[in-house]
């Protein structure tokens, strides 16, 4: 028999995996964007819609998945959602106009849609309160390797000037992993909600709560802050303060570095807090608004300050990111509980990326506007500033809700 820790080891690995592998593969057409200005003849509205398609599909798909999850389980459908992105990014390789990057860039979204709900309600069943600052510092890790090593390497691979093999290359490495998930996963709980509880809460039972509506405002600042600089980083570093391709993917190599490392200690030292006795809601919203007003400040220097200055301060907000990254899914996970955590984060997700629809759309139209980054890091900040006060003044309390007495 296969004991329950080896197993939740192996699942919180193979998740933290696959969300690696899904911003590797969402992050690659911001990588290639200085490329493809100029292969395809493209400007930076037509860059900003393709950076805002995938967003198109992902964002709405989010409540559907949150359903099918709770209805289905979600260990069959997160492999065929990695089935679906992989073969969009592999396809991105041999496509050569705007029309058809748009629509693989839709179905790409269409694919990924899957695993934050999945990946919350398989943890919510399967890991404890007191792990959870852990498991969810995993997940955010993927969320900053994944850009981390898809803009190192793929800017290694596009110095050349060749865009298309990354995404062949990628797109078939993604592949691999449904393998090891199909294989060594067997023994993880994945009831649906109505087997493990029928009194779980709808959506008009989770759309009724305060907090529901908080952690999403809160999740939208954040990922609008993310977003922005996962979507055009490549872009801003090479067009507007002049970084070779080389020196741009070191660079943003080290901002992701630097967000996976607060990921990861951010989620130890939650769990530390939270083990020793104090408030999970004092600890969880203290690192969530203080991250985000850090970041609000960064992006202000940014605007403002010199090449040197706006390096700097992009490498604070990347560790920043990551010490909020750790919290935003384990709020969700202790709020809904284990019989509601894949609806609530459907929903959660849904409106938070509504920001990967706005931000690299807007960032675009504003860049092409004024010819400079600076309004756009300004909006930026402002945005992160909300964020603050939805996790920290709409959020009720950091505890799970009591279904029954709802």
């Amino acid at each position: 028999m296969t004991s329950p820790i080896r197993t939740t080891t192996t699942l919180v690995a193979l998740l933290a995996v696959a969300i690696f592998i899904n911003y590797v593969d969402r992050g690659n057409l911001a990588t290639a964007a200085p490329l493809l200005l100029e292969d395809l003849h493209l400007d930076p509205a037509h860059i900003g819609i393709l950076l805002s398609a995938f967003y198109w599909t992902y964002t709405p798909t989010q409540l559907a998945v949150g359903w099918a999850v709770e209805r289905f389980g979600a260990r069959w459908l997160l492999a065929g959602g990695v089935a679906i992105w992989s073969l969009a990014t592999l396809a991105t390789g041999f496509v050569g106009t705007f029309a058809a990057l748009l629509m693989l860039r839709l179905l790409l979204g269409l694919g990924e849609s899957v695993v934050f709900p999945s990946s919350s309600s398989l943890l919510a069943q399967n890991v404890s309160i007191a792990q959870r600052g852990r498991a969810n510092s995993a997940i955010a890790v993927g969320t900053a390797l994944g850009p981390a090593v898809g803009t190192f390497l793929g800017g290694i691979m596009m110095a050349n000037g060749n865009w298309r093999i990354v995404f062949i290359t990628f797109g078939l490495i993604s592949l691999v992993w449904i393998l090891p998930w199909l294989t060594l996963t067997t023994a993880a709980s994945n009831r649906p909600a109505a087997v493990r509880d029928p009194t779980a809460p709808g959506w008009l039972r989770i759309l009724a709560q305060r907090s529901a509506w908080g952690a999403a405002l809160g999740h939208f600042c954040s990922n609008y802050a993310l977003y922005f600089v996962l979507s055009w980083l490549p872009a801003y570093l090479v067009k507007d303060r002049g970084f070779s391709m080389t020196s741009m993917a070191q660079a943003g190599l080290a901002i992701y570095l630097l967000q996976a490392a607060g990921a990861t200690g951010a989620g130890w030292l939650l769990d530390q807090f939270v083990a020793r006795g104090h408030s999970a809601n004092r600890v969880y919203k203290s690192v969530m608004v203080c991250s985000l007003l850090c970041v609000s400040v960064c992006f202000v220097a940014c605007a403002m300050g010199s090449s040197f200055v706006a390096l700097a301060c992009l490498l604070i907000a990347g560790s920043m990111l990551g010490i909020g990254s750790s919290g935003i899914f384990s709020i969700a996970q202790t709020l809904a509980g284990p019989h509601a955590a894949g609806r609530w984060v459907g929903f959660q997700n849904c409106i938070a990326n509504l920001s990967g629809i706005l931000a690299p759309a807007i960032t675009g139209l504003l860049v092409q506007r004024t010819h400079s980054f600076a309004a756009a890091f300004v909006l930026a900040a402002g945005v992160a500033v909300v964020g603050a006060i939805g996790w920290g003044a709409i959020i009720r309390s950091v505890s799970p809700i009591e279904w029954s007495k709802q």
